[in-house]
């Protein structure tokens, strides 16, 4: 009996995850701008990853792969949401979405301080970097 409930409760997690997975993956494809995007690839995905992993842990039946599927499941936890901030910070330099979606804009000002500060030190645009040993040896 109890054999039959835990193979039920696998096979429900397996379809939930797989079907969450899926909702992401559409979403990757489906949704209009990179906002949107950026959510349909993180937040479902690791809820599709956490019940997969709950049923590879109920289908093992033994406590000895917890450790291993914990991890993974905090590798993820980690890298989904910097890998999301960094392709949302490029989306952002690179104007790939409108400014009229944020409401509050907190980057654009550290973006035009940074600007502001890079044109007062560099004001023909040149590389400022000093020149390397092998360069300077190349011209000598």
């Amino acid at each position: 009996m109890m054999d039959a409930f835990l193979n039920v409760l696998e096979a429900v997690c397996l379809v939930l995850g797989c079907l969450m997975s899926l909702g992401a993956a559409i979403g990757l494809i489906r949704f209009p701008d990179i906002l949107s995007r950026l959510h349909a690839g993180t937040k479902p995905q690791v809820f599709g990853l956490m019940l997969l992993l709950l049923a590879v842990l109920i289908d093992t039946r033994s406590w000895a792969y917890l450790p291993v599927l914990v991890v993974s499941l905090l590798l993820q936890l980690l890298t989904i949401p910097i890998s999301a901030h960094m392709v949302g910070r490029s989306g952002y330099r690179n104007k790939h979405f409108p400014a009229g979606d944020l409401k509050q804009d907190d980057l654009r000002t550290v973006i035009e301080e940074a600007e502001a500060e890079e044109n007062a030190t560099d004001p023909q645009g040149e590389d400022s970097q000093p020149e390397s040993d092998v360069d300077s040896m190349r011209t000598s």
